[in-house]
């Protein structure tokens, strides 16, 4: 005799309940993260620069002070932010200082009286370093971003063109073609890498932006850039 019908458990569609609002709390997450942990970043930073700066600020000029003036004694409001105007205001006045001819005597009195000071010294100098570093100006930037093959034949790297060689460098070279420095950056971290010359036969221009490379770069190859492809021409691997 035929068995009656059992219907199926309801257990598939328990699971593809929960399964379906576990993704949408994840997706939630991956919205809501990176725009809760910016915020929490800047107002975090805003708040470590007025509490940094503020303590300088004469008491008559202070937010809440000069607020109960206006408003009354009894007002209470803390206004977050005031210590960064204050900040960026002074490191403007400073910097039109230092542009002239006053200023610049100035830091190279300061900056001869440091050099005589050992540990001073060292610690100067290199955040000093740093500083121009990472606030170099524009033309000292990346110009491309590109493809080589390294370390060796059949594999490639992303890499940044900085500059045509010039100098020692290109006298010593016998090539006919130019020849380009390339930093190749590591990851996770792309501020260590290697300087490498090559023929410019052999590096491959990307229409990537500096930035999207370096996304490229720090996340290992997990964020792609939105596809770009224009009219570069493609290098072939050539095995020797």
């Amino acid at each position: 005799m035929n068995e009656p019908f059992k219907a199926p458990p309801a257990w598939p569609a328990k699971k593809s309940i929960f399964s379906g609002l576990r993704n949408s709390f994840l997706t939630g997450v991956v919205v809501i993260a990176p725009v809760g942990l910016t915020v929490w970043l800047i107002w975090s930073v805003i708040g470590w620069i007025d509490g940094f700066v503020l303590p300088f600020v004469p008491g008559s000029y202070q937010p809440e002070n000069v607020l109960k003036s206006v408003f009354g004694a009894d007002t209470e409001l803390q206004l977050r932010g005031i210590g960064v105007v204050f900040f960026l205001v002074f490191t403007t006045f400073i910097g039109w200082l230092a542009k002239g001819l006053l200023g610049r005597s100035l830091i190279r009195t300061g900056e001869s009286v440091v050099n005589r000071m050992p540990v001073v010294r060292s610690i100067y100098s290199g955040v000093k370093q740093l500083a121009e570093t990472v606030f170099a100006q524009a033309d000292r930037s990346f110009e491309k971003a590109c493809l080589v093959e390294y370390p060796r034949k059949g594999i490639w790297a992303v890499g940044f063109i900085s500059t045509k060689a010039k100098g020692e460098v290109k006298a010593r070279v016998d090539l006919a073609d130019e020849l380009l420095s390339v930093f190749i950056p590591t990851t996770p971290n792309p501020t260590s890498g290697f300087l490498l010359f090559f023929p410019a036969e052999d590096v491959i221009k990307l229409d990537m932006s500096i930035e999207d490379a370096a996304k490229l770069v720090i996340s290992a190859g997990l964020v792609y850039p939105d596809p770009k492809v224009g009219q570069t021409p493609k290098l072939k691997s050539r095995n020797k």
